[in-house]
């Protein structure tokens, strides 16, 4: 009885835990924790928060996630677009890094894993696809902008106040002639061997005779090394004495104590809309990650758990870290190049980051700033997403102006304002298309029951009938441009005593259309021209059974096009000739 209690207890994932798996999971778990500390501290930073942070919520969002969770191999943790958000939603609030800015951070991560955690349970994943491709690759891409104008101060060692590209860019370009040259000289070379090392250093040691797999993981392994190495020049130079270096300062060792202050409703109704642009956010990031690891392993994820995940990640990082946590792209990635095959690697990185904190925190103090500046502009810089632009305009100029309106929405008014154009995009470049319906003339192609456009090939068709396919469904948004479609195409054909409308692309109709298709009807009538339907689909025609529509129809309702087609060149009303 006990064991079937504790294996209700246990995740689907341990219970079956496979255990040839544990000693990749257990090597992986450990190289992540190592591998991924500069990103921690610099995304903390990022945040307008103290870099231990950063550790804090590597440890038990992290254990939470790999409990709850479906993806084997997804590392959660602190990552860059969560970091931007918390930083432009928070800092007009208050001072970074201050005890009001460690509260508010709190409240927004455990309201947004509350929600995250609601549409987890309420069935909700489906509202992570309200940003399309287009939208998303958009917001990304212009949050990465503002991350690379964030970290240009340490990249240049001068003060710059404001938020935002309207106050940050002047107040950069003005303090551009108090620029500190060593840290000037710290950050640009790291930023250049970083580049250099990514594009170069894993072809190069192939072509040695190094492994694909050791090669990738020594290419990650050199952000690490340059932290340790800037960290050395700093101590052994007292750059930060000498030339006012800024550094990371003193981090505090060990783990905070839990004394969790829950928040109050006037803090809570502030936050509640930045907290809901972040849960978007958060959803789109999570599952579209998450899917693209299974797909690649050959496994399969469960959104709604994915979500609830992330949700319990996030109330306990608002309890115990007070960050934003989600699915990062990087992290995860250094996850599968470490061999991790299972949740248990993420367990095993969470207990090691919880060696770290304890004992490796004051070999970070004199850790540069302008280093961690340079490894956020390079991870930053990726994910400007040009490609997808130059797609998008490509194959669909509509797509390709959402892209650019919730990039410069993100860029110029704030990622709050910018993901919510980004959904307003998304929606009205759905509704565009919708409205814009395509409309075939169709005919008959010889010695076949199948039907095609007679602009592309050669068809048989009737004298005095006409055949036309409508490609979307019928909503209030769409009838006009059909009707005007509609009576062009009659119009073309002046002899036209049948009209045939094809409708095996149309799953809906609502109420307006089925009214104004009712109208359309009379009015036809009433200049000589019969309607009949074919290819109704079965939800469709249930829907429609008891209307005028359906019981005041002037012509027929055909199983087939090829059969309207056999009727009408057969009956007399339709060749009277």
């Amino acid at each position: 009885m006990k064991s079937a209690f504790l294996s209700l207890l246990l995740p689907a994932w341990l219970r079956a835990y496979p255990r040839a798996c544990w000693p990749a999971d257990l090597s992986a778990g450990v190289l992540v924790a190592i591998l991924v500390i500069p990103q921690s501290l610099a995304y903390a930073l990022l945040a307008g928060l103290p870099p231990q942070y950063g550790l804090y919520v590597s440890i038990f969002p992290v254990l939470a996630y790999a409990w709850f969770g479906s993806s084997r191999v997804q590392a959660v943790g602190p990552v860059a677009i969560t970091a931007i958000m918390t930083y432009a939603v928070l800092a007009p609030l208050a001072v970074p890094g201050s005890a009001a800015y460690l509260a508010l951070a709190a409240a927004l991560s455990l309201l947004s894993g509350a929600l995250v955690l609601a549409c987890g349970l309420l069935r909700l994943g489906f509202l992570s696809q309200l940003l399309s491709r287009p939208v998303a690759s958009g917001f990304i891409s212009g949050s990465a902008v503002l991350i690379v104008l964030s970290q240009c101060k340490h990249l240049l060692g001068v003060p710059v106040a404001g938020h935002g590209v309207v106050e940050q860019l002047p107040a950069l370009v003005g303090a551009l002639p108090a620029t500190n040259p060593v840290t000037l000289a710290i950050g640009g070379g790291s930023l250049l061997l970083l580049a250099l090392a990514r594009r170069y250093l894993g072809g190069g040691l192939r072509r040695l005779g190094m492994r694909g797999a050791h090669a990738d993981f020594v290419v990650r392994l050199q952000p690490l090394l340059l932290l340790l190495l800037a960290t050395l020049a700093v101590s052994y130079g007292e750059l930060d004495r000498r030339f006012a270096v800024a550094v990371i300062g003193q981090i505090v060792a060990g783990l905070p104590p839990l004394d969790w202050t829950p928040p109050d409703w006037g803090i809570l109704r502030l936050l509640f809309v930045p907290a809901c642009t972040m849960t978007l956010v958060g959803m789109v990031q999570n599952l579209s990650m998450a899917q693209a690891l299974a797909v690649k392993r050959g496994e399969r994820i469960d959104a709604n758990a994915e979500l609830r995940g992330l949700g319990i990640a996030n109330l306990v990082a608002g309890v115990y870290g007070g960050m934003p946590v989600g699915g990062g792209v990087s992290r995860s990635a250094v996850n599968v190049a470490a061999g991790a095959q299972t949740q248990l690697a993420s367990i095993v990185t969470a207990l090691s980051t919880i060696l770290l904190v304890l004992w490796a925190a004051p070999w970070l103090a004199r850790l540069p700033l302008a280093v961690l500046a340079a490894s956020i502009v390079l991870a930053a810089w990726s994910m400007i997403d040009l490609a997808a632009l130059r797609q998008a305009w490509a194959y669909d100029r509509a797509d390709a102006c959402a892209w650019l309106g919730t990039a410069c929405g993100v860029i110029f008014l704030g990622v709050d304002v910018g993901i919510g154009l980004g959904v307003l995009l998304s929606l009205a470049t759905l509704l565009f298309h919708a409205s814009q319906p395509h409309i075939a003339v169709i005919g008959r192609l010889p010695g076949s029951e199948h039907f095609r456009n007679v602009d592309r090939h050669r068809v048989e068709t009737l004298p005095g009938v006409l055949f036309l396919r409508i490609d979307e469904s019928l909503f209030f948004g769409n009838l006009a441009a059909i009707e005007t479609r509609i009576r062009q195409q009659l119009a073309a054909q002046p002899g036209c005593r049948e009209l045939v409308l094809v409708m095996s692309a149309v799953n809906r109709m609502d109420a307006t259309a089925v009214e104004a298709l009712a109208e359309f009807d009379r009015d036809l009538g009433r200049s000589g021209v019969r309607l009949h339907l074919a290819e109704v689909k079965g939800p469709v025609q249930d829907r429609l059974q008891g209307t005028a529509l359906w019981q005041e129809l002037s012509g027929e309702v055909f199983l087939s096009a090829s059969a309207a087609f056999d009727s009408l060149a057969t009956d007399p009303a339709a060749n009277p000739g």
